[in-house]
């Protein structure tokens, strides 16, 4: 225990940098994936196929080559970015391809007629989209996108490989410098992990009863 408490302020470091970084990449996920949902679902076929050429291109490529290509393929065309952004860019628009699939998979759960009426009206397809069917699509894929934020949150530990001191990362090198206390230190870095998910999954539950109230 004295090697937890004196190895803390690294632990606690470690699980303030997932923290920031699995939130900072679930919001620039969420809100690229749900324009790209948008795309997806758009009358307008240069849209749809972007929306389907960028998600067929994240889905089908592992997430370690996204870091690599981010971290040390843009500053090739002169476009730099420090290995804690590129890591927050990679888990992004990785995750955001999986959280497009799970919103256009809402939408295409409401009804049709929903958006028809809407047209009727005098909406345009923006507004329909934005004021109609998005909020119902939203209610109906609660649970997808909570397995998606979860599974994104323990995507991240693949930062630990491009610099970034987080958890996994000080796994590494608390095991590494005191192999004795290798249980101890597993132990302390997957309740750093569970302190994120479970809090998650508990929030996600309620939300998901909440919304299926107001269904």
């Amino acid at each position: 225990m004295q090697f937890l408490i004196d190895n803390f302020p690294l632990l606690w470091d470690a699980f303030l940098t997932t923290l920031s970084l699995s939130l900072l990449a679930g919001v620039l996920a969420l809100v690229l994936g749900t324009a790209l949902a948008a795309f997806r679902v758009s009358p307008i076929p240069p849209l749809r196929g972007l929306s389907t050429f960028y998600v067929e291109t994240f889905r089908n490529t592992p997430l370690t080559v996204v870091f690599f290509f981010i971290i040390f393929g843009l500053p090739q065309i002169d476009f730099s970015v420090g290995f804690f952004t590129g890591s927050v860019l990679a888990v992004g628009l990785y995750t955001a391809a999986f959280v497009c699939e799970a919103v256009r998979s809402g939408i295409n759960a409401v009804s049709a007629g929903q958006a028809e009426a809407s047209r009727a009206i005098g909406l345009t397809f923006g507004q329909s989209l934005r004021e109609v069917v998005l909020p119902q699509a939203f209610r109906s894929v609660v649970p997808p996108l909570g397995n998606v934020w979860i599974a994104m949150v323990k995507n991240t530990s693949i930062a630990a490989g491009f610099a970034v001191s987080e958890l996994t990362a000080s796994m590494q090198r608390l095991s590494n410098a005191n192999a004795g206390e290798l249980v101890l230190v597993l132990v302390a870095v997957v309740v750093g992990y569970m302190l994120i998910t479970l809090p998650s999954a508990y929030a996600i539950s309620r939300v998901e009863r909440r919304v299926a109230i107001l269904r």
